[in-house]
């Protein structure tokens, strides 16, 4: 019998808030992404968490964009966020914008001046950053702190209008200038931007601040459970003034770990500099930690689902080591991925006493793991391509694969025995000559002969010519974030190799791009969306095993 398992932080407050009657037992989140950039897998963490919370709970889930930067906002990303949530597996209640509320944000503003809490201020970004102080030394009013209840409703009126430009003046909450809390020193509510929303079009030039649009439209929705990341508790008093003095709905913050993963980036800031820089192909770029990303490379929902029920939730930061999210797609893949052969460093072998011109089909197993998955059947002919690394010319002891006299078995296929080689003029082994048995076919072996090794094949005339995309680890060093310098300069240079000239079983080409399979001894791979039955592209999700604990070991 299995452990229950025990109930995490958040999931305990639900409960308590239900059992004890709060928001009369309803469980409404939300989850709130800026349309700035594509959701990467830290969102995941974060999306996993709302969503499942709420189901948990026969309560619902919001998705609210907070849309309150044109300058850095587009429609592209609201498209791609949607399509990330819905892939995960996940449906929202209701599609929502803070746009939606500019207005009564607008009129809370005018509520806050009207009580003598909220002022129009003149000064400049600096000015207005000097006047706050240090943490151990209090905060000055500027000169217009003092401005009358009048004059601010105009100013603020007259900022709406457009009368100003960029920079010009700000209106500022009147909180606490002398709070231990940095964020209470008068923050900034609302600041004019000349600049087209994609949603509002121009009808706006004046734009809340995150600060104030988020704690707002989270009481707007009636929000019971407003998860945030832990860098959110000290804008937590600021939500909670800004509620009690407008007196609505009580929203409630809490704060757990965002997602930190070894050798990955997760600023949104600096994943757009890696776009913009072409240091990768895009934010689908499969070395990204974007859910795109990680889709192209081949990893599933259940996936990053798994990994983020894994890694739990927690109210302390901690760095997750990104073999665990490699071990979930690897857990999902061994059950479900068809094996196939292909051959990435081809080297031509010639089997001299099978019959030449005659083709064989055999037949071979999808899935070991999964009875319902079927055979295939190969065809099979005197000349077949095998990796290079599976034939030494001198071999050492203990090597199973081929060589001159060492006997191996070809998947699905004969024992063969290595005679003789070919080399070039710069001495590298061109064509490789063997003998097989013919009583050893796989499936009714008469010969009594007994191997240790088996190696992939492919027929040298079916077989069809592919591009594979090895990728790996986008840095080479396990926390880029915080080394010195400029994180760019981190990238592994080995992030990606392309091998444009692999060759694959012929059935290969009418993989469909996002099917994913294990190449037998080299990993798990998908098709790529640039795939074409002329050119099949195929994507390295994740090795057969950790390669990079073999070299943390060796460091």
């Amino acid at each position: 019998m299995s452990e229950e398992k025990s109930l995490n932080f958040l999931e305990q407050i639900v409960e308590e808030d239900i059992a004890n009657g709060v928001n009369d037992g309803r469980v409404l989140t939300r989850f709130p992404p800026e349309p700035n950039g594509y959701l990467h897998i830290g969102h995941a963490k974060s999306i996993c968490l709302n969503f499942e919370l709420a189901k948990k709970y026969n309560g619902q889930t919001n998705l609210r964009f907070d849309d309150t930067n044109p300058v850095k906002e587009d429609i592209e990303y609201v498209d791609s966020i949607k399509h990330d949530i819905q892939w995960l597996g996940f449906e929202w209640a209701q599609e929502l914008y803070a746009s939606d509320y500019f207005e009564q944000l607008y009129a809370f503003a005018v509520q806050l001046i009207k009580k003598e809490l909220a002022y129009v201020d003149d000064s400049t970004a600096e000015e207005i950053a000097a006047s706050k102080g240090t943490p151990t030394v209090p905060g000055t009013p500027t000169l217009y702190r003092s401005r009358s209840v009048d004059e601010n409703l105009d100013l603020f009126g007259r900022m709406r209008n457009g009368e100003f430009k960029d920079g010009e003046k700000v209106l500022r909450a009147k909180v606490d200038l002398a709070s231990p809390n940095m964020h209470m020193r008068d923050p900034i509510i609302y600041r004019i931007k000349h600049a087209h929303h994609h949603r509002t079009g121009d009808k706006w030039c004046i734009y809340p601040m995150y600060d104030f649009a988020h704690g707002q439209s989270d009481s707007i929705e009636k929000i019971t459970h407003s998860i945030c990341t832990l860098e959110f508790i000290p804008h937590r008093p600021l939500y909670n003034w800004f509620i009690e003095q407008l007196n609505i709905f009580p929203s409630h913050q809490y704060e757990f770990s965002r997602l930190n993963l070894t050798y990955t980036i997760m600023s949104k800031r600096k994943l757009l500099e890696l776009v913009n820089g072409q240091f990768v192909s895009g934010w689908d770029d499969p070395r990204m930690p974007t859910i795109s990303g990680l889709r192209r490379r081949g990893y599933t929902p259940a996936s990053i689902r798994a990994f983020c029920e894994r890694i739990g939730v927690q109210k302390r930061d901690n760095l997750i080591d990104v073999s665990l999210l490699e071990f979930c797609i690897r857990e999902e893949l061994n059950k479900t991925a068809n094996r196939v052969m292909a051959v990435l460093d081809p080297v031509k072998l010639v089997i001299t006493n099978y019959p030449e011109g005659q083709v064989e089909e055999l037949s071979a197993e999808n899935n070991q793991e999964d009875p319902e998955a079927g055979r295939r059947m190969l065809p099979f002919s005197n000349t077949l391509y095998i990796e290079r690394e599976d034939f030494m010319e001198n071999p050492p002891k203990k090597f199973f694969r081929l060589g001159p006299g060492l006997a191996v078995r070809l998947k699905n296929a004969y024992i063969i025995k290595g005679e003789s080689f070919e080399k070039d003029e710069n001495g590298e082994i061109t064509t490789i000559y063997c003998t097989y048995y013919p009583e050893s076919k796989s499936g009714i072996d008469n010969s009594g002969l007994n191997v240790k090794g088996t190696i992939h094949w492919v027929s040298a005339a079916h077989a069809a010519k592919a591009e594979i995309r090895l990728y790996d680890r986008l840095f080479n060093v396990e926390n880029p974030g915080s080394e010195e310098g400029d994180f760019k300069s981190y990238i592994n240079p080995d992030s990606l190799q392309v091998i444009p000239n692999a060759y694959i079983e012929p059935g290969l080409v009418n993989a469909k791009p996002g099917e994913r399979l294990q190449f037998l001894r080299k990993g798990y791979f998908s098709v790529d969306a640039d795939s074409t039955p002329e050119k099949p592209v195929f994507n390295r999700t994740v090795t057969l095993k950790d390669a990079w604990a073999k070299e943390v070991k060796k460091g």
